[in-house]
């Protein structure tokens, strides 16, 4: 941008609203947050890698993965459960064999970008069984979301009678994937400090 240039109207409401999101994200990040990552020992985040790779093991097995006997094993997963870090455990299924046959890319943009209208936006995207991710992001468009549907004809449905009538959207490009080259649900576990690794049975 040049010295002494001016956003457009849109574009201010647009970028003061992303900055009270990450304002508001820095605060919620409090003290316990880090403390809960910090208590991540080797244990810990051997069990995380082993209930990542099958969370149908039983904690006899889990236990034998990581050298805990069961009981701190147990512990510790109920621990991890209470924090929030183990959020649930779920199916992964395939989602052509359930007649899901056509994924697309749809991103979309906003007007106005009141904090009503993102909100009932925000809102709607929880409720469409359809859209499967959804992310607000930085860059050209507001929103970027992952549709699941059986084919071309039900996506061009879905789009004309659902999408397009929400509320304040005004752009939507659409990408159909012709290849899933990676789908990975197991997260890369940060490297934990040397210095604050300690071992708890």
């Amino acid at each position: 941008m040049r010295k002494g240039a001016s956003l457009d109207p849109d574009a201010e409401q647009r970028l003061s609203i992303l900055l009270l999101r990450i304002y508001i994200s820095s605060k919620s990040f409090s003290r316990s947050d880090m403390n809960e990552q910090d208590d991540l020992d080797p244990y810990s985040r051997g069990l995380l890698e082993a209930l990542m790779r099958d969370s149908r093991q039983t904690v006899q097995q889990l236990a034998d993965a990581v050298g805990l006997s069961p009981s701190p094993c147990w512990k510790r997963i109920k621990a991890m459960e209470a924090s929030g870090v183990i959020r649930g455990y779920t199916a992964i299924v395939d989602p052509e064999k359930i007649g899901l046959g056509l994924r697309v890319v749809v991103e979309a943009n906003l007007s106005p970008h009141s904090e009503d209208r993102v909100q009932a936006f925000e809102q709607a995207m929880t409720m469409l069984p359809e859209i499967v991710q959804c992310h607000s992001t930085t860059g050209e468009s507001d929103y970027v979301m992952t549709v699941l549907v059986a084919d071309i004809k039900h996506f061009d449905r879905f789009l004309h009678d659902t999408l397009l009538r929400l509320p304040g959207i005004t752009h939507v490009r659409s990408r159909i994937v012709l290849r899933e080259l990676k789908a990975e649900t197991r997260l890369p576990l940060p490297a934990r400090p040397a210095t604050a690794a300690r071992l708890r049975r």
